[in-house]
């Protein structure tokens, strides 16, 4: 499991863009004025989407702006592992899946590749266009292995389909998300073998009801 920390080095400074405070603004209207601090999830997610990562400065500026104590926002970007305390690769962030599905079908082996292409897991790449990290299940455990590589899921990974990906992002180029098999999404691979006939599901095989069950007009005793 991912352990958050913040970054030794942090930017003397942080401010909102302009898009960012409009939206954080429009989070805040969605609450009362004195609950407020509701918005602190979003709003950590709105910075780290426009710096890449969620600094101190930047905390202590959510702090101000919700009236919040800077040691409340700090344990909310603690404890959830989606914010980043620290800069990430300007490339890819790579979160590999390490739970036991994901493990089972070779997890392991893309692990691998991370650190001989990267470095150390939550460690920034020297040319600084990578970070590599295990994470929990990431909900995709029928397309194992799988991982998370900025915002979008790769699937049915091998250690060379990893590889290939890395070598994509280190060129410039946008690798296509998804499955790296013949499936389309989670469907079998290979196709449906089971409620393949369209009468299932086009409707055409329904029969006409001519009355609703329980449908009458209920009648108030007398």
């Amino acid at each position: 499991m991912s352990v958050r920390r913040l970054a030794k080095v942090q930017p003397a400074s942080f401010a909102f863009s302009k898009a960012t405070k409009a939206k954080a603004d429009w989070w805040i209207q969605k609450y009362p004025a004195d609950r407020k601090q509701s918005a602190v999830i979003p709003i950590l997610w709105l910075v780290q989407k426009q710096e890449g990562w969620v600094s101190e400065p930047a905390i202590r500026a959510i702090g101000e702006l919700l009236g919040m104590a800077y040691i409340r926002v700090l344990e909310v970007a603690t404890f959830y592992t989606m914010f980043m305390l620290e800069p990430v690769g300007s490339a890819a962030l790579i979160q590999v899946c390490g739970t036991t599905p994901c493990m089972l079908r070779g997890s392991g082996e893309l692990m691998k590749v991370c650190k001989s292409r990267i470095g150390p897991k939550q460690t920034l790449s020297a040319d600084g266009k990578f970070y590599w990290e295990e994470v929990e299940c990431l909900g995709a455990c029928v397309n194992a292995p799988m991982a998370m590589i900025n915002d979008y899921y790769f699937e049915d990974l091998t250690a060379a389909d990893m590889d290939k990906i890395i070598d994509d992002f280190a060129a410039g180029k946008t690798p296509k998300p998804g499955p790296r098999v013949d499936r389309v999404n989670s469907a079998p691979e290979g196709g449906a073998l089971v409620l393949n006939d369209p009468k299932l599901y086009d409707g055409s095989a329904a029969k006409p009801i001519k009355k609703l069950p329980n449908s009458a007009p209920v009648k108030a005793p007398a």
